[in-house]
């Protein structure tokens, strides 16, 4: 997949625009990589769960409540009930989407990789 084939959600400026600042640290939630990667939040975390050993605490943390609360009000998210989330989502650091790569293993998730870099290394040079 080249550059010119990348779909627009790939594109960087909606990449930049889903980093988040968690713990000090620039992140993407787990809804917005399994979206990415054109596949459903539960596959992408099923993907990890099968490979733990890969994604230490530095790599992939889960929100807390409170952090989740905040986030979510800056957000539209679905209500609690049919459909939404029953537990706070993950995030992942750099070094946790590297390594979703290599679990995924798929071309769109080497291409995004690629993408989703070249932003999170940008915003943690500024």
């Amino acid at each position: 997949m080249t550059k010119k084939q990348l779909p627009a959600d790939l594109q960087v400026d909606h990449i930049t625009r889903a980093i988040t600042v968690l713990r000090g640290q620039r992140v993407l939630l787990d809804a917005e990589l399994a979206a990415l990667y054109g596949v459903a939040t539960k596959v992408l975390l099923q993907a990890v769960k099968r490979n733990a050993r890969r994604f230490p605490e530095d790599f992939m943390m889960q929100l807390t409540v409170t952090e989740w609360d905040a986030l979510r009000s800056h957000f539209v998210t679905s209500k609690t009930g049919r459909g939404s989330r029953r537990y706070p989502p993950y995030a992942f650091t750099e070094q946790g989407v590297a390594m979703l790569s290599s679990v995924l293993g798929s071309e769109r998730a080497i291409a995004v990789n690629i993408e989703i870099m070249q932003p999170l290394c940008v915003c943690a040079n500024s």
